[in-house]
């Protein structure tokens, strides 16, 4: 079932009580976005629901408001579960909980990996009302017996479809089974490919559905462009394309963690400024790369998909794919961290296309339903007859004076 909204053009049209509407008003929150206003209308009203829209819309808010509305909060005790992805997302949506939870006197606790297990069974201890979390962490204090959900009334699933990619599956359906079956669940996502669907199916109750999809409201904000290249010139491309387009932040995607720390070597030996993150980083590594990157001392984040679906900062204007994404939903992610609706500014996504990845190019103009335009660097030729090269990652960029100028920009 597909939910038919009447568009509403203030949070005061959705039916919020006095103090989630003091909480928007005290965060700048004036005028819900699409999804928004249309998913919180069913989901405070306790029903099943599915959310789909792209990256950068203001999701987090959208099951965030619903939750305050609906737990308890004289009652002590888990009344609402916030899977995500990654540690990074985690972090997010519990400090945007946090802020709209102000006025509820309501203090959501965090539980991922990376982080010390005993600060987390003090602060479980006080009987949070709101839990958000990583799979693998929630599972180990459902082991240990700190983390009771036989009080859950709202189970929320974030970003569902990179939870399944990376392999959660099996442990979200074991803490879908220590959830009581009075329960109200929302699943989100960017897309909703069959896994998804049919864990949906399989553990939400008539879910009424939100499908924003194909209103590519981040997209919209984002203007793609393909750049064709050797796969031994890429690194120099790189560079040539910093220096023309000049961006206030980039995030540079890999596919590999491995590439990701090669480029971040060769990259940070020329330009300062430069940081890379994955998932094999330790988790103290990882914040203080992410600080940095917030704080504006990175102005180029090297990032694997992971990593990068966690990555929300209002100032990125341009994205980066030095590997094409291998599934074109990836591509979606990636564009997405630039012109969100957070910002007042549209973004820009380059994506490198060597000769062999024709096929790829193709796909993503089809997941994205526009066709990419090519974009140039002035004197820069892609393709130059000449011997075979080593292989990129172990190329270094010599355009030294060209690149010198980027950091004083």
């Amino acid at each position: 079932m597909t939910a038919q909204v009447e568009e509403t053009k203030t949070f005061n049209d959705l039916g919020l009580g006095e103090q989630m509407l003091a909480a928007l008003s005290d965060v700048g929150y004036t005028h819900p976005t699409p999804i928004q206003r249309e998913f919180i209308p069913i989901a405070v009203t306790g029903a099943d629901c599915t959310g789909q829209a792209q990256t950068g819309t203001g999701k987090t808010a959208a099951f965030v408001i619903p939750i305050l509305e609906r737990i308890n909060h004289r009652l002590p005790g888990v009344q609402a579960l916030v899977l995500c992805p990654t540690r990074e997302l985690s972090e997010q949506v519990a400090a945007e909980a946090r802020r709209l939870a102000a006025q509820h006197d309501c203090n959501p606790v965090l539980l991922v990996g990376g982080r010390p297990i005993r600060r987390q069974l003090t602060e479980l201890e006080s009987n949070p009302t709101i839990v958000v979390g990583t799979p693998g962490r929630v599972i180990d204090h459902l082991q240990r017996g700190s983390l009771d959900l036989r009080g859950l009334k709202v189970l929320v699933l974030d970003e569902a479809d990179r939870m399944l990619d990376i392999g959660f599956r099996p442990d979200i359906e074991r803490i879908l089974r220590r959830c009581p079956n009075e329960r109200q669940t929302l699943l989100l996502s960017a897309t909703m490919p069959p896994p998804v669907e049919r864990l949906a199916k399989r553990y939400m109750q008539d879910p009424q559905r939100v499908d924003l999809s194909q209103a590519n409201v981040a997209a919209d904000r984002v203007e793609q462009f393909y750049c064709t290249v050797d796969p031994d010139r890429k690194l120099n491309l790189l560079v040539r394309l910093l220096l023309q387009e000049r961006p206030t932040q980039a995030i540079v995607f890999c596919r590999t963690k491995r590439g990701a720390d090669r480029l971040h070597q060769r990259l940070s030996k020329k330009l300062k400024g430069v940081d890379a993150i994955h998932g094999d980083l330790q988790q103290r590594v990882r914040d203080n790369v992410m600080r940095r990157f917030r704080s504006g001392k990175t102005r180029l984040l090297i990032a694997t998909d992971v990593v990068g679906r966690g990555i929300d900062v209002t100032s990125i204007s341009h994205i980066i794919n030095y590997d094409v994404p291998e599934y074109s939903d990836d591509y979606v992610h990636r564009i997405g961290r630039t012109g969100r609706i957070s910002s007042d500014k549209s973004g820009r996504a380059f994506t490198f296309i060597t000769t062999e990845e024709g096929a790829e190019l193709t796909r993503i103009e089809m997941r994205v339903n526009q066709l990419l335009s090519e974009y140039k660097v002035d004197g820069f030729d892609a393709y130059e007859p000449r011997a075979p090269r080593p292989h990129v990652d172990d190329e270094q960029p010599h355009e030294t004076e060209e690149v010198a100028e980027f950091h004083v920009a």
